[in-house]
């Protein structure tokens, strides 16, 4: 089964043939990198115009790098969200169009499912052993998720602030690294001592359950931490180009390890109570060395397979991972997708 998978939640309009779950035979995605670089960040009403110039061609050029016609797709998969509500307008309409034109299945696919689906692609030869503990660690979200099966999916841990992709995107603002933050903290990272400042990491009550287990998020706190370390220095008026280097990478390096031992430390209390069979890391924030290298580390005692995507261009934001997630939708309840209706955008982080 080939499923063609469209994702426009945020900045990247992109497409993909995916067959049978594993097998990505495209994977196009047009960046808006260097056009939100000029901002900072990603301004929503800018990313929206870029999708509907974008979306065609992008789907254009998937079908073709996947040598398929329409009469190869066997379904169509598309984010409804969350995501920036003017920017999944256009891929929840070209999709929901396109299924009901080319009479195709469609199968709406929640972006952090998606993301989770991102160490399926391009792994047509690996066994996937349940239950899978993974950790879904993006710009926008940090999620904690056991895996009983495909579509059976338990919240166990979520952000309840900022996430830990924002935290790098707004912490390279604050030291003048530019944007994406992600690349650039590591990359200023490998310069400095991380251990030159001690940041905190968030203690969490319990849960609105009176569970103290808890296994939740929060980065908010630690970005506070970093600005006031850098005014402390430089003052309240201070120019991020005018700080010094080693004094920004320093920064760099021990927020980075804070950020990292906090994610790792909720994925290895969890794995504690879990004892699942694979351990995943997964979404943008995977592709970090750092990271990856602290979960090799620290999880290695479980003697688990420990996967990441196998290419970082399944770690952002991108097609492959929704048309891999639509495909395995699909066939638990076939259906489910008989009836077309139309895909409706939503910001709802729930699934």
């Amino acid at each position: 089964m080939r499923v063609l998978g469209i994702e426009t939640s945020c900045d990247e309009t992109a497409a993909s043939v995916v067959e049978n779950g594993t097998k990505v035979l495209s994977n196009v995605i047009a960046s808006q990198i260097d056009l939100h670089k000029k901002t900072g960040g990603v301004v929503p009403e800018v990313a929206a115009r870029e999708h509907i110039l974008k979306i065609i061609p992008v789907i254009k050029e998937t079908l073709e790098q996947g040598g398929c016609e329409w009469k190869d797709i066997d379904g169509i998969a598309a984010v409804p969200g969350p995501g920036l509500i003017s920017a999944l307008l256009t891929g929840t309409l070209t999709a929901s169009t396109l299924a009901l034109v080319k009479e195709k299945p469609l199968i709406p696919v929640h972006h952090i499912l998606g993301h989770i689906y991102g160490n399926w692609c391009g792994r047509e030869k690996e066994k996937f052993e349940f239950p899978i503990l993974i950790l879904t660690v993006s710009g926008g979200h940090n999620d904690l998720i056991l895996m009983k099966n495909h579509g059976e999916f338990e919240l166990i841990g979520q952000s309840r602030d900022d996430a830990a992709g924002e935290a790098f995107d707004k912490v390279a603002k604050l030291l003048g690294l530019g944007y994406p933050g992600g690349p650039a903290i590591q990359k200023a990272a490998l310069e400095g001592n991380k251990n030159a400042f001690d940041f905190p990491k968030a203690k969490l009550g319990s849960n609105s359950n009176g569970n103290s287990e808890i296994f939740d998020y929060s980065f908010s706190g630690l970005k506070t931490a970093v600005l006031y370390a850098v005014q402390e220095k430089y003052g309240k008026d201070y120019l991020p180009e005018k700080l010094n280097r080693k004094f920004v990478c320093d920064t760099a390096a021990s927020f980075q390890k804070t950020v990292v031992d906090t994610l790792i430390d909720r994925l290895e209390n969890a794995a504690d109570k879990y004892n699942p069979k694979e351990i995943h890391i997964a979404g943008g924030v995977s592709a970090n060395l750092a990271l990856r290298e602290e979960a090799k580390t620290r999880l290695v005692k479980f003697n688990v397979p420990i996967k990441y995507p196998v290419d970082i261009s399944y770690c952002t934001d991108n097609a492959a991972m929704i048309a891999s997630c639509g495909y395995f939708l699909f066939n638990k309840d076939p259906n489910k997708y008989k009836n077309w209706q139309n895909i409706q955008p939503s910001a709802d982080f729930t699934f």
